[in-house]
C-alpha cells in the first residue's frame, strides 16, 4: 500500500497537471486590428481580447498562444459593440402602415419585434435605446431578450412616449373621435404639470428604463403640425423632475426651435432630431451638456418614402419632404459648433438592420469616423449612465464586440458588413454567417 505522504504528493502533482478549469473559460479574439475610439484615438494593430464569462477582462498586444480558445480574427477589424439610441422595434413602417393599429394584435407586433431585434444584432448593434414603443412590445421584448428567452440587443426602453394632446404621440391623433375616442394618461397623453407627473409615475411603473417626450409636433403623425411647440415649460419640467426621483433621464423628440430650448431649459438629457436648432439653441445644448441624437437616416428615408405614390397620406409627404433633408445639414452645423453628439437613427421609420448607414452621412457631413464611432460607443454609453459597463473594450466592461472585413476609418460604409458579432461573451455571427453558440447560452 503506498504511503499516505506519497499518496497526496501523488494527489497533488495530477492536479497540478489539470487543465486550469478558470482558464479554459476564457476565450481570446486574436484582432489583426483593435479601433476602440474610448481607449485610443489611433487603430491598434495585432491584439487579443481575452473575454471570460461575458466580460472583458484584458486586452494584449499580439496574438497569444490559447489556440484551442482563440477566435481567428486576424484579417478582420474589431470594435465594441454599436449602440443605437434612437430605435423604435416595435415596428417597421411601411406603406399603409397607418392601418396596422386596427390590423394587428399587440402578440403580431410582439413577433414582429422580436425578428427586429434579432436583425438588429446581427448588424452590430448589442445595445439599443428603443425610444417609444407600443403596446407594452418593448418592455416585454427586453425583458425576454434579458431572460435569455429571445436573441436581440440589451435594450433600454421608454415604452409609451409622452404627448399633449393632439401631440406627435397621441395614439388618437387623426382618427375618428367617435371611433377611437380621446387618450388619456394611461395612453401616454397628459395636459398640465399634475398629469405630467402622473404619466411620468405610470410609466416608470410599467418598467421604464427613461422618459421620451414629444416636445413638438413630428412628421409621420396625422396632423399637419411637424415642428411647433407642444409642452409647455412647466410640463416638462414636471416631467424632469419626476424621472429624476427615479434616477431616469428624458429624452426629447424635438424639430422646432421653440420646442427645442423648452427642453432644454426644464432639464431633458438628449434632444432626438432637432432640426430647425439655431445656434443659440446649439449654444444653449453645450452650456448645458444636452446630447443631439441626430437620426439623419430617418430624415432622409422620410423624404424618399414620401417620392412614392400613396406611400404617405398629403399632410405627411409635405412634412416629410420639408423636414427630412434639412437634419444633415442641422448635424453638420452642431458639430462644427462642438454640440455634444450621440449615435441614434431612428429605425422603425426606415428597415430595421440598415442602422449603420447613419455613420456615412455622417461622415458626409464632416464628422471623422473615429469620432463617429466615438458617438455610438462611448458618448452612446455616457447617455445612457452605462460608461461603466459599456462603449470600450476595457477589462471588466461587457464583452460585447464586432467585427468588420475592411477598415472603418477608410471605408465606413463596411460598418454594413458586420461580419462578427458577440454579445456578453456569446457568439452570434461568425465569418458572416449565424451561430448555434446562443441556443447553447438560452438553455443554460
Amino acid at each position: 500500500m503506498m504511503p499516505l505522504r506519497i499518496t497526496l504528493l501523488v494527489l497533488v502533482l495530477l492536479m497540478l497537471s489539470l487543465p486550469d478549469a478558470t482558464a479554459q473559460e476564457q476565450t481570446h479574439l486574436h484582432c489583426g486590428t483593435l479601433i476602440d475610439p474610448g481607449v485610443s484615438s489611433e487603430a491598434l494593430s495585432e491584439r487579443t481580447v481575452i473575454v471570460e464569462n461575458g466580460e472583458v477582462v484584458g486586452v494584449e498586444e499580439g496574438f497569444t498562444l490559447w489556440e484551442d480558445h482563440a477566435v481567428d480574427l486576424r484579417s478582420s477589424y474589431c470594435l465594441p459593440g454599436l449602440i443605437d439610441l434612437h430605435t423604435h422595434l416595435s415596428n417597421e413602417f411601411e406603406q399603409g402602415g397607418y392601418i396596422d393599429r386596427f390590423r394587428l394584435m399587440p402578440t403580431d407586433m410582439a413577433l414582429q419585434a422580436a425578428r427586429y431585434a434579432y436583425i438588429t444584432l446581427m448588424a452590430g448593434f448589442t445595445t439599443v435605446r428603443d425610444i417609444g414603443g407600443s403596446e407594452g412590445v418593448d418592455l416585454s421584448l427586453r425583458d425576454a431578450i434579458n431572460r435569455g428567452d429571445s436573441a436581440g440587443p440589451r435594450m433600454f426602453v421608454a415604452g409609451q412616449s409622452l404627448a399633449v394632446t393632439g401631440g406627435h404621440a397621441d395614439p388618437t391623433t387623426g382618427y375618428r373621435e367617435d371611433v377611437v375616442g380621446n387618450a388619456g394618461v394611461e395612453h401616454g397623453v397628459v395636459n398640465g404639470e399634475a398629469a405630467a407627473r402622473e404619466a411620468t409615475r405610470l410609466a416608470i411603473k410599467r418598467g421604464a428604463d427613461q422618459i421620451k417626450i414629444t416636445a413638438t409636433g413630428g412628421v409621420l403623425s396625422l396632423n399637419a403640425d411637424g415642428t411647433r411647440p407642444h409642452f409647455q415649460e412647466d410640463e416638462i419640467a414636471a416631467i424632469v423632475r419626476t424621472a429624476a426621483d427615479h434616477g431616469l433621464k428624458v429624452a426629447a423628440h424635438a424639430h422646432g426651435d421653440e420646442g427645442v430650448q423648452r427642453a432644454i431649459r426644464a432639464g431633458v438629457a438628449s434632444i432626438e432630431h432637432g432640426t430647425y436648432m439655431s445656434d443659440e439653441t446649439m449654444q444653449l445644448m453645450i452650456d448645458n451638456g444636452v446630447y443631439l441624437v441626430p437620426t439623419i437616416t430617418a430624415g432622409k428615408s422620410v423624404a424618399d418614402s414620401s417620392r412614392i405614390e400613396g406611400y404617405y397620406i398629403p399632410s405627411v409627404v409635405e412634412k416629410a419632404q420639408e423636414v427630412g433633408p434639412e437634419i444633415q445639414e442641422m448635424f453638420a452645423r452642431a458639430y462644427g459648433r462642438g454640440v455634444p453628439i450621440a449615435f441614434g437613427t431612428d429605425a422603425g421609420v426606415f428597415r430595421h438592420g440598415r442602422n449603420a448607414v447613419e455613420f456615412e452621412y455622417m461622415v458626409e457631413a464632416g464628422m471623422p469616423p473615429m469620432e463617429a464611432l466615438y458617438a455610438a460607443t462611448v458618448s452612446a454609453a455616457d447617455l445612457l449612465d452605462q460608461s461603466e459597463h459599456l462603449g470600450s473594450l476595457e477589462a471588466g466592461k461587457i464583452a460585447d464586440i464586432i467585427a468588420v472585413p475592411r477598415d472603418p476609418l477608410t471605408d465606413i460604409s463596411v460598418l454594413s458588413e458586420v461580419t462578427f458579432v458577440m454579445k456578453e461573451g456569446v457568439v452570434y455571427k461568425r465569418d458572416g454567417q449565424p451561430t448555434a453558440d446562443y441556443l447553447h447560452a438560452m438553455q443554460r
